[in-house]
């Protein structure tokens, strides 16, 4: 490219490697593809600006290059300090035209100085993993809400957020909650989840699973897709719940569940999945055993109380790449992976491409939806209307070269009446 858009990432020679991985990976994100292809003809976003805030990896490149086909002006920036790919993000800015905004490691200034400059950018649909986007221009730039359409929001805490926004009447435009489409958080959240975890902790460690006692924190769709592969590794996992019914069928697949207080005291390895605050908290860390590993794969860093272990800690020390070592003054240790931040991202690369192909599916094609539907549409948390959900499990199954049956007209018949019994 001759001319290169505005953006602060590491190093834009590291752009070559970055585009060698988004186009590797574009080859697994079929329906996502599918998807570029049709906006290329049809140009639904034409003259819409977007502003997203995500995780910066080779698949959130070809969901910005699909936004991009379809006409939109797109801004990238990062949901979280630890999860961009430096080279994936060298690439979008010098090989897609995609002003990028992220750098890995980044600090807390410079995080929200480039969610600024995406809010900057005066949005027509936001992108968010986590509502960091909405919630500045709730707080700082409600100026600017009048030219928003719509927002879509990737996460469960995102969802969380922005659903007690609407509550509380204070949410000012509509959005969609890519979360809760079924092609979303049953796949990507349980399979992605539960795999890149497993991934991340592995990497960070380099720890055998079996025989271990792995301790999850929340049996939403995250904890149960880690509980489901770390099982599978061999380990013994014990559930943590608040929820009396996500509690029993935990018990019903086959975990032990037990409160947190009595679980630290035999962990080996916890793991955090609830997208609440303090889940661990100091209490439970000084009963942990020797050498007992702590981590997080929740939206944010706040589900340890990582204040409470640098005050009872009498050391610090990083002793491999996002595994921190604490030294408590009963002599004990606690590891901290990737500074209680997404460990899979963190540590590891994320989702998989495959089940992501899912996921942005639904991101793209409910960006589409907000721009023809926003007039319709009112200040609330709205699902990923079922035609698209649907759309989209037919795609994959497509592309996943797997056919299946139809109903006969004597079978929709037989289901639409009431008077056919037995």
């Amino acid at each position: 490219m001759t001319e290169v858009v505005a953006h602060d990432v590491k190093d834009l020679s590291l752009a070559d490697k970055g585009k060698l991985k988004i186009d590797l990976i574009e080859k697994r994100m079929n329906v996502l593809a599918s998807i570029r292809e049709r906006f290329e003809k049809e140009q639904p976003l034409a003259g819409i600006r977007i502003s997203a805030c995500l995780h910066v990896t080779t698949e959130t490149a070809n969901l910005a290059r699909t936004l991009k086909a379809g006409g939109a002006d797109v801004v990238l920036c990062a949901s979280n300090p630890l999860s961009t790919q430096d080279d994936v993000a060298a690439a979008l800015v010098k090989h897609f035209g995609i002003s990028t905004y992220a750098i890995k490691g980044e600090d807390n200034d410079t995080y929200y100085k480039h969610i600024t400059a995406a809010v900057d950018h005066h949005p027509h649909v936001t992108m968010d993993d986590g509502a960091d986007v909405i919630g500045v221009l709730h707080a700082e730039r409600q100026d600017q809400i009048g030219e928003i359409l719509g927002g879509t929001e990737e996460t469960t805490t995102g969802v969380i957020r922005l659903q007690s926004m609407e509550a509380d009447g204070v949410l000012k435009f509509p959005v969609v909650a890519v979360n809760e489409a079924n092609t979303k958080h049953l796949f990507d959240n349980r399979y992605g989840t539960g795999q890149s975890t497993i991934d991340g902790i592995i990497r960070a460690t380099n720890m055998l699973l079996a025989g271990l006692d792995v301790v999850v924190a929340g049996y939403g769709w995250c904890g149960r897709g880690v509980a489901m592969r770390a099982s599978g590794h061999g380990a013994r996992v014990t559930v943590i719940e608040v929820n009396p019914l996500r509690a029993l069928e935990a018990v019903m697949d086959g975990y032990r569940v037990a409160p947190i207080a009595e679980a630290a005291k035999y962990g080996d390895l916890f793991v955090t999945a609830t997208g609440d605050k303090h889940v661990i908290r100091g209490e439970h860390m000084e009963v942990m055993k020797n050498g007992a590993i702590i981590c997080n794969t929740g939206h944010f860093n706040v589900e340890i109380d990582i204040p409470a272990l640098e005050k009872m800690a009498k050391s610090h020390r990083t002793v491999r790449d996002f595994m921190e070592e604490y030294v408590l003054a009963n002599g004990n240790i606690i590891y901290l992976l990737a500074e209680g931040r997404l460990v899979n991202l963190s540590a590891a690369e994320g989702h998989p491409a495959q089940v992501m192909d899912m996921s942005f599916a639904n991101q793209a094609l409910a960006a589409e939806f907000i721009v023809k539907n926003h007039e319709a549409l009112e200040n609330k948390v709205y699902p990923v209307p079922v035609d698209i959900d649907e759309h989209i499990a037919a795609l994959k199954l497509e592309t996943m070269g797997i056919s299946i049956d139809t109903l006969t007209p004597e079978q929709e018949k037989y289901l639409a009446s009431w008077n056919e019994g037995t």
